[in-house]
């Protein structure tokens, strides 16, 4: 127990036997469980994690198919939730995360100035040079749109597994529908932004091994654009509409209504003019240019409210 509050670690396990029993060794003796979720692994990780620690903490939970990273999280999830947890980290058995910044880690939920907490590979200039060029490539590309799509502009590497989440903010959200796979830390994100749960970054040095990685570029280039559309379209119809109707919600309505009659009416009178062999006139070209320039000044406007708008009260401060 770390002040008070009662920490569970989850750590799904997936072709990790090499490196799964130095993940566990390293945990501290603060923390109350070890949920290690086998999840249908064919090294079967979970039997080889009985047979060779004793650990009175570690419960083995085996998944009957396999259910991907996110299904075996959010297994190690519920069960946390029914010992009654406080704080439910994940830790990947991979070894590419230091269990012993785990206190660090959950620092900001103690303090009540965070509901989930992520590792920041990105901080330091030292992690980013020793970073794979691609996954440098690959997560800076992904965190700018994940800033986009869920709305938390304070944070960098959304990808990143080293999680920590309150069971405050946990029992919020609609576990079910949650991504069971390799999305599964972008649409926690969507979720948590849903439920305007304060999200906060934690700088951590990625270790870079001999770990397997299933999640391959071609995933993420046909599999995720849709679902980051999906969960973009969703966030400001929940944030905008839904549950809010603030000036944010002004500009981005007259901001597309504006490029939608601009781009209208400059087709209508570009099709007009070849077919009569007529210039169009300033006019003309003014009407059609100027509803583009405000609209596109208004979302822009809208942008930087969005900015300003990322959640900045706890849920459990909020709520109590």
């Amino acid at each position: 127990m770390i002040n008070q509050n009662k920490v569970g670690i989850v750590i799904p396990c997936y072709k990790v036997k090499a490196q799964i029993l130095d993940v566990i060794s390293s945990i501290d003796s603060s923390i109350d469980f070890i949920y290690i979720i086998d999840d249908k692994c064919p090294e079967r990780s979970g039997e080889f994690v009985l047979n060779n620690i004793t650990d009175p903490r570690i419960k083995v939970i085996f998944n009957k198919i396999n259910l991907g990273v996110g299904g075996a999280v959010k297994e190690g999830y519920k069960k946390g939730l029914e010992d009654d947890c406080d704080i439910l980290v994940k830790v990947d058995g991979d070894g590419q995360m230091d269990p012993t910044l785990i206190t660090g880690l959950i620092q900001s939920i103690i303090n009540g100035k965070a509901d989930y907490v992520k590792g920041n590979r990105f901080y330091y200039l030292g992690n980013i040079k020793s970073m794979p060029k691609m996954r440098l490539i690959g997560n800076s590309l992904l965190s700018f749109i994940n800033k986009i799509v869920n709305g938390y502009w304070n944070i960098m590497d959304p990808t990143n597994g080293f999680t920590a989440i309150h069971s405050y903010a946990l029992k919020m959200l609609p576990l079910h529908k949650i991504d069971n796979r390799y999305f599964f830390e972008s649409d926690m994100l969507f979720r948590l932004g849903t439920i305007r749960a304060v999200v906060k970054d934690f700088s951590i040095k990625a270790v870079y091994a001999d770990e397997n990685s299933s999640l391959r570029i071609s995933v993420i280039l046909i599999k995720f654009p849709p679902k980051y559309l999906n969960r973009f379209i969703k966030r400001l119809f929940y944030v905008y509409v839904l549950r809010d109707f603030n000036v944010g919600t002004l500009q981005i309505i007259a901001g597309n209504l504006l490029i939608l009659f601009s781009s209208i009416f400059g087709i209508i009178k570009w099709i007009e003019s070849i077919k009569t062999g007529i210039p169009a006139s300033s006019g003309t070209v003014m009407i059609a240019a100027l509803p583009f320039f405000l609209g596109f000044q208004l979302l822009i406007s809208a942008l930087y409210f969005d900015i300003q708008n990322t959640p900045s009260k706890t849920l459990f401060n909020k709520n109590n």
